[in-house]
């Protein structure tokens, strides 16, 4: 495997060698995503690293494992735990890839204790964009400028071709426990007690409203509590997760002892899979389908993260999908929940807590601002006005919100910064800094990478610009109902039979 890996490593290397050499930028192609973002790639300024999805090695004695960038979390996740290991952070939607979580940011259901999952990242390969190849780490002074850079930076300062990562001793099971909540305030406290619980391995809440959620703190353990069957979320005749723990909430709410249950541990890592979370309802709301046992089951298919993604980026409907995850510090976190609230009814909230990295650790993605106190992670995922210009309003009001909160929105998702507002927030003389030792002015910049088109919208203001006949007609067939979720959904069962790429159209 290592011999095949060098070997493609030393072909990137070529290539990018002679895209330097003739000064022509490019971009690079992983063969999947789990972004929002719309491709911007062309086949003739690509370097292509979709076959680097192998685990490379492993370190019994150091819990360690050496992966290529686009392993899947859940064929991570298989490969170390046949051999009795789990990663310290798992995202929870298994289409995502190391690489992609190492350069994106990811904050999971464990990141409580480890923080986002580049922090379980302890070394990568990388091909600079002059051609060479060498290894950073955050140990190794030469490096760690590089190494810390390239986190969250999105692939903006170099290939990243293999990640070595620190791992934990698996179990069979996550002994869940539910814990009804009845305010903001309420989930908080919960969050701040159990971060402090040294038997707690994951927490995550569902805010279903400011009144009503659910916080599920996640224990590690080798057998299923007595008396009980194990809980799976995996299969088309399971609930979805989140609609499983509100009728918990629901049927245990004012019960003295919070109810508890035994989950197969990779059916609790990817448990939000299926309806990805609770975007799926969106589906069926769009389509006008009657949302039960029956159409889901019937459905099921088209539930998981993989098609639906595809779907949305074919569908045209990504540019109306509000998709963001924002973190906050905890004393900022009801403030912006009720302000969110005000502002677009969007429930459920996803609830995660963060842990800081050490100061002179960070990854870029944590920009300027982040000081060392926990942060909470606010996932708010669904539909959001029409009217582009006041889609576009609403997501900078979003970014402004969280800026004067203190807070840090992900770079996952779209970005509606213009330039000067992107780089208050992140340090771009040392980011230029290193894309100058580095070798990278070749490529895209992570600004260049994450913004979008704000269509003339500085503060909210819609520019009176006349539209081309070109523009009418896309405009037109994408906003008729049904027709641009109808094109989405072939596109995506096209994909489930045949595996074609949605970010390369042949």
């Amino acid at each position: 495997m290592q011999t095949e890996h060098d070997t493609i490593v030393q072909r990137i290397s070529a290539q990018v060698r002679e895209f330097d050499k003739a000064k022509i930028p490019f971009r690079i192609y992983h063969g999947s995503t789990l972004s929002t973002r719309t491709s911007a790639r062309r086949r003739s300024q690509i370097i292509d690293t979709s076959s680097l999805n192998n685990i490379l090695s492993f370190d019994h004695e150091k819990k360690r494992v050496w992966v290529e960038p686009n392993v899947p979390m859940d064929h991570l996740v298989r490969a170390t735990r046949a051999v009795k290991f789990l990663p310290k952070v798992v995202m929870e939607l298994p289409n995502i890839t190391a690489g992609g979580g190492f350069a994106g940011t990811s904050g999971e259901s464990s990141s409580f204790k480890h923080g986002l999952f580049d922090r379980t990242i302890i070394g990568i390969e990388i091909v600079l964009g002059n051609g060479d190849v060498i290894k950073a780490s955050g140990e190794d002074p030469e490096t760690r400028d590089l190494f810390f850079g390239c986190a969250g930076s999105c692939g903006s300062l170099g290939v990243i071709t293999a990640l070595q990562m620190e791992l934990i001793d698996a179990k069979e099971f996550v002994e869940l426990e539910y814990v009804p909540v009845s305010s903001i305030q309420e989930s908080i406290e919960v969050l701040q007690r159990a971060e402090k619980d040294a038997s707690v391995d994951y927490i995550d809440g569902i805010q279903f409203a400011l009144d009503r959620g659910v916080i599920m703190l996640g224990r590690l353990s080798a057998n299923i509590l007595p008396g009980t069957e194990p809980r799976t979320f995996n299969r088309a005749t399971d609930a979805w997760f989140y609609m499983h723990a509100e009728q918990v909430l629901e049927k245990h709410l004012g019960d003295e002892v919070c109810f508890k249950e035994s989950i197969p541990v990779d059916s609790y890592l990817f448990r939000y899979d299926r309806g990805v979370f609770w975007s799926g309802l969106r589906a069926f709301s769009y389509f006008a389908t009657p949302f039960n046992s029956i159409t889901r089951y019937l459905l099921d298919p088209f539930m998981y993260s993989r098609t639906m993604i595809h779907a949305l980026h074919r569908s045209g409907l990504a540019s109306q999908a509000i998709i963001q995850d924002l973190a906050v510090p905890y004393e900022k976190a009801e403030d912006f929940i009720r302000w969110t609230d005000e502002r677009t009814g969007l429930w459920p909230l996803w609830l995660c807590p963060v842990k800081p990295s050490p100061q002179g650790e960070k990854s870029f993605s944590m920009g300027k601002q982040i000081g060392p106190e926990m942060q909470l992670d606010i996932g708010i995922w669904g539909m959001g006005p029409k009217d582009p210009y006041q889609f576009i309003k609403l997501n900078r009001d979003f970014e402004r919100k969280v800026e004067e909160l203190g807070g840090l929105k992900c770079l996952y998702a779209h970005a509606y910064y213009t330039q000067d507002e992107f780089w208050r927030i992140y340090d771009e003389d040392a980011y230029n800094k290193l894309r100058n030792k580095y070798h990278a002015e070749s490529l895209p910049s992570v600004y260049d990478k994450v913004k979008v088109d704000l269509k003339g919208i500085a503060g909210g203001v819609s520019p009176q610009k006349s539209e081309t006949w070109t523009e009418w007609l896309k405009r037109s067939f994408w906003g008729t109902w049904p027709l641009g979720g109808l094109y989405g959904v072939a596109s995506a069962t096209k994909g489930l039979l045949v595996q074609s790429d949605f970010l390369l159209k042949k």
